[in-house]
């Protein structure tokens, strides 16, 4: 009888990689060969790292241990059948038994600020690592600062000091996740694993000069490379780096995602875990609607767009990011073991029209009324603000009358004064007559890569909103987004009835036609 040969046909498959050989029983063999495939673990793995729980899991109950590790050369041929070896030779273990081969992984895994907000967390994380390096694979941790520490910090920055300079404040910041690394290295060192804390810059993070929310220049991460050569766990302090000037820096916040992407592809990680408070991607807040559904897969582009109109996690740099260079992500939960969300460049062969629905009400709308309508009047006022720092999205301008318009636009809450200053310096040279801000507005917005190809999604996104009786006040619209601007107050009622009229808590081959 041959053995069960799980090869993954991602980069391992072409470059070589450590497997790992399981001792099956004769008797189990067979039984092995049933129990994977009724898990679909075969199709798994022929795209993606084998969950390890499920093969762990599944290998004790049939009484399989791990046998020996084994390196395998670069394969050129095509995949084995199942059954057979990776050459299409029987492979056996000394005593003649059947062997089952699974993919090993280098993995960069980030723990946020809830999954190590106390010891018996940070405990619990470095078991999941213990567990992780049982089955073979070789980890790198990217901690975040314990809990609601860095909050803690910002409020004694704002006791203490009314200026707050940028260096300060990031040498200030940046030690809550130099803790928590520290910690959890304890942690994993008690659990008999070798591991070493290391800050951004030990890491190789070199960084521009803007503290607060600092860019990453490099990566050379040679030290967290030879910790791994070396049989240990290297864990980071995420969301920091250091300088040209030798300055600590903060990437601001959700920096962490961004550190441990940034390092899964200076590694050549298989993926990048980052583990949350949420098991996964859902279709919509899960807080707002309570039949919405989580995604296992969804498309880079998809969920930049999600992060980009409100969806918290992850951080829209780290996805930049992985998306730029292709780092394979898993969105999935710090307490449970169940498979999370994949984000990836592959589409599904089931593309669904619609993915998600998202709200964001944390932006503002500022009007300027009755401003000349001649060219470089709308230049000069852009120009003026986005030199003020202030960041703005939707725009709109309504058709002229006499010579005179009024243009709308979004931004950030905490930007309304910084605006408003700007905008009044300018009133007299655009011929302006006046500036309004309304804080009490949302976005919601519709996410699907299929509305590229399918009419009817804007048709449907305005009836459903004019029948739940809620006015749309701006739209703006990408290759994979509808978002419209409603009153704050309206915006949940909108989200529901949206998730409800595109059917979205079924999988998308089971909706109906718009």
């Amino acid at each position: 009888m041959g053995s069960l040969a799980l090869d993954a046909s991602d980069q391992r498959a072409a470059t070589g990689g450590w497997f790992v050989a399981l001792d099956v029983e004769p008797l189990a063999f067979e039984e092995t060969l049933q129990r994977v495939y009724r898990a679909q673990l075969v199709a798994r793995l022929l795209g993606a790292v084998v969950h390890a729980l499920v093969a762990d899991e599944l290998l004790q109950q049939l009484g399989c241990r791990i046998d020996e590790f084994s390196h395998v050369p670069p394969y050129s041929g095509s995949f084995p059948a199942v059954g057979s070896g990776r050459d299409g030779e029987t492979r056996r273990a000394g005593r003649g038994r059947p062997i089952v081969w699974f993919a090993v992984a280098l993995l960069v895994q980030k723990f946020g600020g809830t999954s190590v907000g106390d010891p018996d967390r940070i405990r619990e994380v470095a078991d999941h690592v213990a567990r992780c390096r049982k089955r073979g694979d070789k980890v790198v941790l990217v901690v975040s600062a314990m809990g609601k520490e860095t909050d803690e910090l910002l409020r004694l920055a704002a006791e203490v000091s009314s200026t707050k300079p940028g260096r300060e404040m990031d040498m200030l910041i940046t030690g809550g996740e130099r803790k928590a690394c520290a910690l959890v290295a304890m942690a994993l060192t008690d659990l008999g694993i070798e591991s070493e804390s290391f800050t951004g810059s030990q890491a190789g993070f070199q960084t521009d000069s803007t503290h607060r929310n600092a860019k990453i220049l490099d990566v050379n991460p040679y030290r967290i490379a030879d910790a791994v050569a070396a049989g240990k766990v290297p864990v980071v302090g995420g969301s920091q780096g250091v300088s040209s000037d030798n300055d600590v820096t903060f990437f601001g916040r959700g920096g962490s995602d961004t550190t441990a992407v940034a390092l899964a592809h200076a590694l050549g990680a298989d993926a990048c875990e980052l583990y949350t408070d949420v098991p996964g991607v859902f279709t919509t807040d899960p807080r707002l609607v309570a039949d919405a559904r989580k995604m296992d897969q969804i498309s880079f582009d998809e969920l930049l767009e999600m992060t980009a109109t409100g969806c918290p996690k992850p951080a829209m740099r780290s996805v930049e990011l992985a998306r730029s260079f292709g780092v394979k992500l898993h969105v999935r939960s710090a307490f449970s073991w169940v498979p999370g969300t994949w984000v990836t460049q592959e589409e599904s062969m089931e593309r669904a029209i619609i993915s998600a629905v998202t709200h964001d009400t944390s932006e503002a709308k500022m009007t300027v009324s009755g401003v000349s309508d001649r060219p470089g009047v709308a230049a000069q006022l852009f120009r003026s603000l986005a030199t003020a720092d202030v960041n703005v999205d939707m725009i709109v301008q309504s058709v002229s009358a006499e010579g005179h318009t009024d243009i709308s636009f979004t931004l950030p809450h905490e930007q309304i004064d910084g605006a408003t200053a700007t905008v009044d310096s300018l009133l007299e040279e655009i011929g302006a007559t006046g500036i309004v801000a309304d804080p009490d507005i949302a976005r919601v917005s519709l996410i699907g890569a299929g509305m590229q190809t399918n009419p009817g999604v804007a048709a449907t996104m305005f009836e459903t909103m004019s029948n739940a009786g809620i006015n749309i006040e701006m739209i703006s619209t990408s290759a994979i987004r509808i978002s419209c601007v409603v009153r704050e107050a309206q915006a949940e009622a909108g989200v529901a009835a949206l998730h409800a009229a595109f059917q979205l808590d079924r999988p998308a081959a089971e909706r109906d036609d718009l």
